[in-house]
């Protein structure tokens, strides 16, 4: 477990909405992760404008999901084919 002395504590603005962010990472990769976030929803805003905010929150964090799920699939399957390849170059 982190000490409170090695967290990094950054103010960011999601939404029109200021967060303290706290964690491990560097101040610039929260931000970078706080702006992605925010341009998520800001896009899921303006094509769903009726939404409130916990749904927004909620169609942000799927489709921030659904993008990772499918990015994983990918690299395992990589990794299933990189795998294979080596298997294939030992044989040789």
């Amino acid at each position: 477990m982190e000490k409170e002395s090695d967290l990094t504590r950054v103010k960011v603005e999601i939404n029109g909405e200021n967060y303290y962010i706290k964690g491990a990472a560097t101040e610039e990769h929260i931000r970078r992760l706080a702006a992605y976030v925010d341009q998520k929803m800001k896009f899921l805003s303006k094509a769903n404008p009726r939404l409130n905010r916990v749904n927004l929150a909620v169609l942000t964090a799927l489709h921030i999901a659904d993008e990772y799920l499918r990015l994983k699939a990918e690299y395992d399957e990589f990794l299933e084919l990189l795998e294979e390849e080596k298997s294939g170059e030992s044989r040789l």
